[in-house]
């Protein structure tokens, strides 16, 4: 079985290194191939120019496929493997193209494991712990009052006046300026246009506690499901947003006017544009330390009173080994990759695993790739 890792890009190295080096099976597929030998040509040298004629004809009958490529094309390489009897993973967001062909994995007993980076990924296992924890604890009650959080952000570890670093293409970031999210707020479903209009402050219990201005980010409803809350819960609130430094709001308001007002096909060049710009001032300089904080937590209430709370967070920044950011993304992508192979995902279109016995595989690996990781309980603090 070959694993064909499509994308070598900073965020797609750790995890890419680790599959090789644990002995499988891997051909390396970049738009640039001098790219790719410069990031693992001292470990392979079965690398090759990425092309889907060419990686369609090297795809073989349970092999798998990962792409670190851009998302529009995570659902023509999930196709290229129904076509070829081949798993699909990806650390993306499952989009409804991805979904639709769930049916089509399952009868074909085949894998298409997304969602399996850091968020989405990590996040995930994070709540999947907690409400599995809540659900044994002494405090669960079907009648209870649920409020569910998950902030992640990666930030700079040395702040900088533009309270931000891009790690990668700064479009991605600028194209969520314009989305809408969904969420829930006093019981009532709370919808948002722009990000900017619902920034909060956020106090994360790190090992010295310190707040982040948070907003929250997509649909955070269809969660409930995957999280495995009952649909008779009673659901005060949930949102899954994004982390940003304290001031991150007053430095991008210039940003943020002028995103509000970019239309069709002009407006994406201005994207565009912009994000070309903001690459060239604000990207991480060689070997400046990027960092990543994650916080999930569950808190119960009944009758006004906290019967329930604990935050599971984690705390990671980049070292002589590499960024926070391409770790905490690829190894748990690799891992998915290495349980596809072995058979420990249900065949299908599927997010992050939800097994306790994978959760805790997981989570242990990821100890080691964070500086801090562990759950607080505030009920007892």
């Amino acid at each position: 079985m070959t694993i064909h890792w499509c994308g070598t890009g900073l965020s797609a190295i750790p995890g890419l290194r680790r599959l090789i080096e644990n002995g499988r099976e891997v051909c390396v597929w970049n738009r640039t191939v001098e790219k790719a030998r410069e990031a693992v040509g001292d470990l392979t040298d079965n690398i090759r120019a990425f092309d889907m004629a060419a990686l369609s004809d090297a795809v073989q009958a349970g092999d798998l496929v990962v792409s670190m490529l851009p998302g529009d094309l995570h659902v023509p390489l999930a196709k290229l493997c129904l076509e070829n009897k081949a798993h699909f993973a990806s650390s993306s967001y499952i989009a409804p193209e991805m979904k639709a062909l769930d049916e089509a994995f399952k009868e074909a007993d085949l894998c298409s494991i997304n969602e399996v980076g850091l968020d989405p990924g990590i996040d995930h296992l994070m709540a999947h712990w907690l409400v599995a924890d809540y659900r044994v604890s002494d405090a669960f009650d079907a009648e209870n009052e649920l409020s569910f959080i998950s902030y992640c952000g990666g930030i700079p570890k040395i702040a900088n006046d533009f309270r931000y670093k891009f790690s990668w293409s700064p479009l991605g970031v600028l194209k969520a300026l314009r989305s809408p999210s969904k969420s829930m707020k006093d019981f009532k479903e709370f919808d948002v246009a722009r990000p900017w209009d619902a920034i909060s402050s956020y106090e994360a219990p790190l090992s010295a506690a310190e707040s982040f201005e948070v907003y929250p980010n997509r649909d955070s409803l269809p969660f409930m499901a995957d999280y495995r809350f009952d649909a008779a819960w009673k659901v005060k609130n949930f949102v899954r947003g994004t982390l940003r430094l304290n001031g991150w709001t007053e430095a991008w308001s210039d940003v943020f006017r002028e995103v509000e007002t970019l239309e069709g096909a002009a407006g994406d060049a201005r994207l565009k544009e912009m994000s070309d710009g903001f690459w060239n001032a604000h990207s991480y300089d060689e070997g400046e330390p990027d960092r990543v904080v994650m916080c999930v937590a569950l808190k119960a209430e009944k009758a006004g009173h906290t019967t329930y709370h604990k935050t599971y967070v984690m705390d990671a920044w980049g070292d002589e080994k590499g960024t926070a950011m391409g770790r905490l993304v690829s190894i748990p992508l690799s891992m998915a990759v290495e349980a596809v192979l072995d058979g420990e995902i249900a065949p299908g279109v599927s997010p992050a695993p939800h097994s306790p016995e994978l959760i805790a595989r997981f989570m242990t690996k990821i100890d080691e790739l964070a500086q801090h990781l562990g759950v607080v309980d505030h009920t007892t603090a």
